[in-house]
Protein backbone atom coordinates (compact mmCIF):
# COMPACT_ATOMS: atom_id res chain seq x y z
CA UNK A 1 0.00 0.00 0.00
CA UNK A 2 1.21 3.69 -0.94
CA UNK A 3 0.63 7.74 -1.49
CA UNK A 4 -1.61 5.96 -4.21
CA UNK A 5 -4.42 4.01 -1.71
CA UNK A 6 -4.32 6.73 0.64
CA UNK A 7 -5.61 8.85 -2.67
CA UNK A 8 -8.10 6.22 -3.23
CA UNK A 9 -9.55 6.55 -0.17
CA UNK A 10 -9.73 10.40 -1.03
CA UNK A 11 -11.43 9.65 -3.64
CA UNK A 12 -14.64 7.52 -2.11
CA UNK A 13 -14.71 9.92 0.96
CA UNK A 14 -18.22 11.60 -1.15
CA UNK A 15 -19.71 8.59 -2.14
CA UNK A 16 -23.27 8.69 -1.35
CA UNK A 17 -23.61 5.48 1.78
CA UNK A 18 -25.64 2.40 0.11
CA UNK A 19 -26.69 1.71 3.39
CA UNK A 20 -27.83 4.39 5.39
CA UNK A 21 -29.70 2.57 8.07
CA UNK A 22 -26.46 0.88 9.05
CA UNK A 23 -24.81 3.76 8.67
CA UNK A 24 -26.37 5.37 11.10
CA UNK A 25 -26.44 2.94 13.91
CA UNK A 26 -22.37 2.53 13.59
CA UNK A 27 -22.46 6.22 14.20
CA UNK A 28 -24.65 6.32 17.11
CA UNK A 29 -22.94 3.29 18.68
CA UNK A 30 -19.91 4.85 18.36
CA UNK A 31 -21.01 8.35 19.76
CA UNK A 32 -22.75 6.56 22.51
CA UNK A 33 -19.23 5.18 23.29
CA UNK A 34 -16.85 7.85 23.12
CA UNK A 35 -19.52 9.99 25.46
CA UNK A 36 -19.17 7.40 27.96
CA UNK A 37 -15.28 7.41 28.17
CA UNK A 38 -15.41 10.92 28.06
CA UNK A 39 -17.37 11.26 30.87
CA UNK A 40 -15.54 8.73 33.10
CA UNK A 41 -12.39 10.59 32.01
CA UNK A 42 -13.31 13.66 33.57
CA UNK A 43 -14.08 11.45 37.15
CA UNK A 44 -12.94 9.10 39.30
CA UNK A 45 -14.55 6.11 37.82
CA UNK A 46 -15.57 2.85 39.84
CA UNK A 47 -14.74 -0.57 38.50
CA UNK A 48 -18.96 -0.47 37.95
CA UNK A 49 -18.88 2.15 35.64
CA UNK A 50 -16.09 1.21 33.94
CA UNK A 51 -17.36 -2.03 33.63
CA UNK A 52 -20.60 -0.47 31.86
CA UNK A 53 -18.38 1.14 29.63
CA UNK A 54 -16.53 -2.35 28.68
CA UNK A 55 -20.09 -3.48 28.34
CA UNK A 56 -21.19 -1.14 25.81
CA UNK A 57 -18.00 -1.81 23.80
CA UNK A 58 -18.40 -5.43 24.06
CA UNK A 59 -22.48 -5.13 23.31
CA UNK A 60 -20.33 -2.72 19.95
CA UNK A 61 -17.80 -5.43 19.08
CA UNK A 62 -21.28 -8.25 18.66
CA UNK A 63 -23.30 -5.87 16.65
CA UNK A 64 -20.38 -5.46 14.40
CA UNK A 65 -19.37 -8.82 13.96
CA UNK A 66 -23.13 -9.54 12.82
CA UNK A 67 -23.15 -6.31 10.45
CA UNK A 68 -19.66 -7.78 8.57
CA UNK A 69 -21.14 -10.87 8.35
CA UNK A 70 -24.28 -9.35 6.40
CA UNK A 71 -22.58 -6.60 4.19
CA UNK A 72 -18.75 -7.61 4.66
CA UNK A 73 -16.49 -4.56 5.85
CA UNK A 74 -18.82 -1.23 6.53
CA UNK A 75 -16.33 0.78 4.17
CA UNK A 76 -16.88 4.26 2.85
CA UNK A 77 -19.17 3.46 -0.47
CA UNK A 78 -21.44 0.96 2.09
CA UNK A 79 -21.73 3.52 5.05
CA UNK A 80 -20.33 6.60 4.14
CA UNK A 81 -16.88 8.30 5.42
CA UNK A 82 -18.58 8.79 9.01
CA UNK A 83 -20.01 5.69 9.15
CA UNK A 84 -16.88 3.83 7.87
CA UNK A 85 -14.91 6.04 11.14
CA UNK A 86 -17.65 4.61 13.37
CA UNK A 87 -17.01 1.24 12.22
CA UNK A 88 -13.64 1.69 13.10
CA UNK A 89 -13.75 3.00 16.17
CA UNK A 90 -16.27 0.05 16.95
CA UNK A 91 -13.13 -2.47 16.11
CA UNK A 92 -10.53 -0.71 18.01
CA UNK A 93 -12.47 -0.48 21.50
CA UNK A 94 -13.42 -4.49 20.48
CA UNK A 95 -10.83 -5.73 23.28
CA UNK A 96 -13.32 -7.89 24.60
CA UNK A 97 -13.72 -9.51 21.23
CA UNK A 98 -10.11 -10.63 19.96
CA UNK A 99 -11.85 -12.76 17.39
CA UNK A 100 -13.95 -9.72 16.07
CA UNK A 101 -10.81 -7.12 16.29
CA UNK A 102 -8.21 -9.01 14.25
CA UNK A 103 -11.39 -10.64 11.54
CA UNK A 104 -12.02 -6.57 10.94
CA UNK A 105 -8.27 -5.43 10.41
CA UNK A 106 -7.83 -7.98 7.76
CA UNK A 107 -11.48 -6.97 6.68
CA UNK A 108 -10.51 -3.08 6.86
CA UNK A 109 -7.25 -4.19 5.02
CA UNK A 110 -8.63 -5.21 2.20
CA UNK A 111 -10.83 -2.60 2.04
CA UNK A 112 -7.72 -0.33 2.14
CA UNK A 113 -6.17 -2.26 -1.00
CA UNK A 114 -9.71 -1.73 -2.73
CA UNK A 115 -9.76 2.20 -1.75
CA UNK A 116 -12.58 2.17 -0.11
CA UNK A 117 -11.08 2.21 3.91
CA UNK A 118 -8.32 4.45 5.63
CA UNK A 119 -4.99 2.88 5.46
CA UNK A 120 -4.32 5.56 8.44
CA UNK A 121 -6.75 4.45 10.51
CA UNK A 122 -6.03 0.70 9.75
CA UNK A 123 -2.94 1.32 10.98
CA UNK A 124 -4.33 2.08 14.64
CA UNK A 125 -6.55 -1.20 14.51
CA UNK A 126 -3.41 -3.63 13.50
CA UNK A 127 -1.11 -2.22 15.97
CA UNK A 128 -4.61 -2.60 18.70
CA UNK A 129 -4.74 -6.03 17.33
CA UNK A 130 -0.43 -6.73 18.25
CA UNK A 131 -0.79 -5.00 21.44
CA UNK A 132 -3.47 -7.26 22.75
CA UNK A 133 -1.90 -10.48 21.27
CA UNK A 134 1.19 -9.24 23.73
CA UNK A 135 3.29 -8.45 20.64
CA UNK A 136 4.89 -4.95 20.02
CA UNK A 137 2.97 -2.75 17.80
CA UNK A 138 4.50 -1.45 14.00
CA UNK A 139 3.26 2.05 14.04
CA UNK A 140 3.72 3.16 17.40
CA UNK A 141 -0.20 4.44 17.84
CA UNK A 142 -0.77 2.54 20.78
CA UNK A 143 -0.18 4.32 24.69
CA UNK A 144 -0.62 3.57 28.09
CA UNK A 145 -1.46 6.14 30.78
CA UNK A 146 1.45 6.06 32.99
CA UNK A 147 2.51 8.01 36.04
CA UNK A 148 3.81 10.84 33.43
CA UNK A 149 1.28 10.74 31.25
CA UNK A 150 1.24 8.61 27.71
CA UNK A 151 3.62 5.99 27.33
CA UNK A 152 4.25 4.58 24.17
CA UNK A 153 3.66 0.53 24.21
CA UNK A 154 6.42 -1.67 22.81
CA UNK A 155 7.53 -1.03 19.26
CA UNK A 156 9.01 -3.30 16.53
CA UNK A 157 12.18 -3.51 15.94
CA UNK A 158 14.17 -2.05 14.74
CA UNK A 159 12.49 1.05 16.57
CA UNK A 160 14.46 3.39 14.66
CA UNK A 161 12.42 3.03 11.25
CA UNK A 162 9.56 3.80 13.49
CA UNK A 163 9.09 7.27 11.46
CA UNK A 164 9.61 5.39 7.91
CA UNK A 165 6.62 3.03 8.71
CA UNK A 166 4.85 5.40 10.03
CA UNK A 167 5.22 8.02 7.03
CA UNK A 168 4.35 4.82 4.64
CA UNK A 169 0.86 4.79 6.37
CA UNK A 170 0.16 8.48 6.55
CA UNK A 171 0.77 8.69 9.97
CA UNK A 172 3.28 12.21 10.97
CA UNK A 173 6.53 11.51 13.28
CA UNK A 174 6.51 9.08 16.40
CA UNK A 175 7.25 12.66 18.30
CA UNK A 176 4.75 14.86 17.00
CA UNK A 177 2.07 12.46 18.00
CA UNK A 178 3.36 11.93 20.91
CA UNK A 179 3.49 15.28 21.90
CA UNK A 180 0.00 16.27 20.83
CA UNK A 181 -1.59 13.73 22.68
CA UNK A 182 0.06 14.97 25.81
CA UNK A 183 -0.73 18.41 25.30
CA UNK A 184 -4.20 17.43 24.55
CA UNK A 185 -4.52 14.88 27.74
CA UNK A 186 -2.77 17.44 30.14
CA UNK A 187 -5.81 19.16 30.63
CA UNK A 188 -7.95 16.11 31.52
CA UNK A 189 -8.01 13.98 34.31
CA UNK A 190 -6.44 10.10 34.41
CA UNK A 191 -7.53 7.33 34.92
CA UNK A 192 -4.56 4.79 34.71
CA UNK A 193 -4.10 1.47 33.09
CA UNK A 194 -7.90 1.44 33.18
CA UNK A 195 -8.53 4.00 29.91
CA UNK A 196 -8.74 1.53 27.24
CA UNK A 197 -5.42 2.26 24.89
CA UNK A 198 -7.80 3.24 22.05
CA UNK A 199 -8.62 6.59 23.63
CA UNK A 200 -5.34 7.69 24.31
CA UNK A 201 -3.77 6.52 20.75
CA UNK A 202 -1.76 9.07 18.48
CA UNK A 203 -2.22 10.36 15.67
Amino acid sequence: MSADHLHQTRSVMSTTPMHPHLARELVARAKEADEHWARLARMQPADQQIGAARHIDHANAGFLARAVADYGWPGVPLVGEEGAKAAWRLALRADTRADVQRLASRLMYEAVDRGTASLRQWAHLYDRCLVNAGLPQLYGTQHRLGPDGPQRQAVSEPVGDLDARRAAVGLPPAGLALRRLRDRLAASPCFGDTAPAALVGAA
